[in-house]
């Protein structure tokens, strides 16, 4: 047993030791989220889209981002541009698009081409601020979805806006011995799901955030291990109409891996798995026997998705 653990220790001061070789790696690259703002895979950090010194408007980030969300929703696709204002702020467009599942029973809910998504975020507090090495950047931003026509929508047969207001704190630890990238939020939303699982019955705050590893990668490259929560409201409206309860939509989390460039990064590519909802709860379908009660399974709980991001 201590050989065992002996072995297990050199492997972990081994680890550490290649991991404080990053210290080079730029983590403020200008990486674009699902949404379309600077961030994680799923998550915004307390970073904008940066512009060139003397220059108030930024050259433009673009991004592209493709989820596969399993059989009953199908598959997501957002396009985003995001423009920085001053290294104080950034707005952005995301188009959502979407192609149907093939469940019979319950793919109709998504059966929709998308819809609209703008953006915003401004820096209220930069990340060393008054000269002290630990204090966070801090970030506030809002976003605004618009004909969201996804669940809530289809069942009752119109559409929705929903929108988040949220606030992020953004560490930088990449000098440290162990270099890390702290990411936490909160955001008040009345979307369930990004969106995607339609409106939530009200709006609420949610907690969000990541953890990333920054390491350094061949030819010049830095290859970023990062996980993501949110916190989704519990509940989405007029989904009572079919599941008893409105259903309980769990936490969305992500396991990415990013890789960038380690010195004035422009591209990034992300690649990743997500957990996002599976059995939420049954309702009753009826037969020719009569009524039958099945489970509402969105066969969601892993997800696959890629994503990459330029800055022009």
């Amino acid at each position: 047993m201590a050989k065992k653990w002996h072995k297990s220790w050199r492997v972990i001061a081994f680890a550490a030791s290649v991991v404080t070789l990053a210290n080079a790696v730029e983590s403020k690259a200008q990486n674009l989220t699902l949404e379309g703002q600077t961030g994680g895979f799923i998550t915004p950090t307390a970073y904008v889209v940066q512009s060139a010194k003397g220059q108030f408007f930024s050259h433009p980030s673009i991004g592209f981002h493709y989820v596969h969300a399993g059989d009953v929703i199908g598959d997501v696709y957002n396009g985003s541009v995001t423009e920085g204002l001053g290294n104080w702020a950034e707005v952005g467009y995301t188009r959502n698009g979407h192609t149907n599942g093939n469940n019979p029973l319950f793919s109709a809910l998504w059966e929709y081409p998308g819809m609209n998504i703008f953006h915003g975020k401004g820096v209220v507090l930069p990340e060393n601020a008054f000269g002290t090495k630990w204090v966070p950047g801090l970030a506030a931003g809002f976003v605004v979805r618009i004909s969201d026509r996804f669940v809530s929508g289809a069942i009752l047969n119109t559409s929705y806006n929903n929108e988040d207001v949220y606030a992020v704190m953004t560490k930088d630890l990449t000098k440290e011995k162990v270099p890390l990238l702290l990411n936490f939020g909160l955001k008040f939303t009345n979307a369930s799901i990004y969106g995607i699982g339609g409106q939530s019955t009200r709006f609420g705050g949610r907690l969000f955030g990541g953890i990333g590893f920054p390491l350094p990668g061949p030819w010049g490259t830095a290859i970023v291990p990062a996980a993501g929560f949110t916190q989704e409201p519990y509940r989405v409206k007029n989904l009572g109409l079919l599941v008893p309860g409105g259903g309980q939509i769990p936490t969305t989390l992500d396991y990415a891996v990013r890789i960038t460039q380690r010195e004035n990064p422009r591209f990034s590519f992300d690649i990743g798995v997500g957990q996002v909802a599976g059995q939420i709860g049954y309702t009753q379908l009826p037969t020719p026997f009569g009524p039958v009660v099945v489970p509402v399974n969105l066969q969601a709980r892993s997800v696959f998705g890629i994503g990459a991001s330029y800055k022009f």
